[in-house]
């Protein structure tokens, strides 16, 4: 068997989450198959949860990352979609069955066979762990990877690849990108201040809500939001009552919901893409009354993941980020973990990995 490549990286060891470099190899380069030279890699509170094992499912040690920027370096014999030179990015998944109703209806994120990209098995290939893009070369089947426009700076695009098609893929799915609609934004950080931008490029109306006051100013001034709503001010909520046709929340801590609900005409749809470890309470008179939905989403299939990039190059939508190099990746989770970032760090990978992995 052909042997890897190497890799360089930083990786957790234990659930201390502490990251440190680390040498391995990637999968050998097959037939399908791109090889990328990551540039820039954004850091996700998914990544927080898999190296600190918040879910119980982290097999260390653990390289992590799946906002992948990066140029192809190298293609196999069989890849039609992509050449060296091409700047690319691998997102949440790099495999699934393509064979089952999700992946034949464009939702391979929903596969149950789905493959990310870090602290995954990878059944198809070699059985081993997937590791991250806080790496400098990754190999990924080019079903899987996404052709960066044109254009979009690479740094802040990164983001795009999870945070961006988290939120454009249910706004999409449930009718929330039509111009003159009205949609309500729950929290303004990595995953908000995006779902923004997307809604003001869709035409709508966008309204922030928020329980910090302060960020009323960056939400309406810097991100164009129309309106900005305290949610735990009563008044403000009540005059905003039976007014948006739908919300997106992306808050990732518990937060009371049943409010939320009061803000949407009959029949709109609320749609969770934060991740809260503590379940979230919802009385049946929150929702009954008046048809409202309420929906998850995981990140978004390749297709959506594509339209997403491209509608990004077509209105010039990127996340906002703070560029770091990757020895203070350490600092930055910390920083993460106390929301102290505006609003997604991005590690420039090429520029910083250096050896000395162990």
């Amino acid at each position: 068997m052909e042997q890897g490549k190497a890799a360089v990286g930083w990786a957790a060891r234990d659930s201390s989450g502490a990251l440190s470099p680390y040498s391995f190899s990637r999968r050998a380069q097959e037939d399908a198959d791109v090889t990328i030279k990551v540039l820039y890699c954004g850091i996700c509170h998914t990544d927080l949860h898999i190296i600190k094992n918040d879910w119980s499912n982290a097999m260390y040690p653990v390289v992590p990352g799946h906002e992948i920027v990066g140029v192809v370096t190298d293609v196999g014999a069989g890849v039609k979609k992509f050449k060296a030179g091409d700047k690319v990015g691998v997102g949440y998944f790099v495999m699934s069955c393509r064979s089952c109703e999700c992946c034949g209806k464009g939702y391979e994120n929903y596969c149950s066979k789905m493959v990310t990209t870090c602290n995954s098995i990878d059944h198809d290939h070699d059985g081993a762990v997937t590791q991250g893009g806080f790496s400098d070369v990754i190999v990924v089947d080019e079903y899987y990877v996404l052709r960066v426009p044109a254009g979009l700076p690479l740094d802040s695009t990164a983001p795009l690849l999870c945070a961006g098609v988290t939120v454009y893929s249910p706004m999409v799915q449930h009718g929330l990108n039509s111009p003159g609609k009205h949609l309500g934004v729950v929290g303004l950080g990595g995953l908000g201040h995006v779902a923004v931008k997307f809604g003001k490029a869709f035409g709508m109306r966008v309204t922030v809500i928020s329980t910090s006051p302060g960020k009323r100013q960056e939400a309406l001034e810097h991100l164009g939001a129309d309106e900005f709503l305290v949610s735990r001010d009563q008044e403000q909520m009540a005059a905003a009552a039976g007014t948006m046709d739908g919300i997106i929340d992306t808050v990732s801590a518990w937060h009371p919901i049943t409010p939320l609900f009061s803000l949407m005409k009959p029949m709109g749809q609320i749609v969770f893409v934060g991740g809260p470890t503590k379940p979230l309470e919802l009385p049946a008179y929150a929702i009954v009354p008046g048809g409202k939905g309420i929906a998850g989403t995981c990140v978004g299939g390749i297709r959506d993941c594509q339209a997403m990039l491209d509608f990004a190059g077509e209105h010039g939508i990127t996340a906002e980020v703070e560029v770091i190099n990757i020895d203070y990746v350490n600092t930055a989770l910390e920083r993460l973990e106390k929301n102290d970032v505006r609003y997604r760090f991005v590690i420039d990978v090429a520029g910083s990995l250096g050896s000395g992995a162990a």
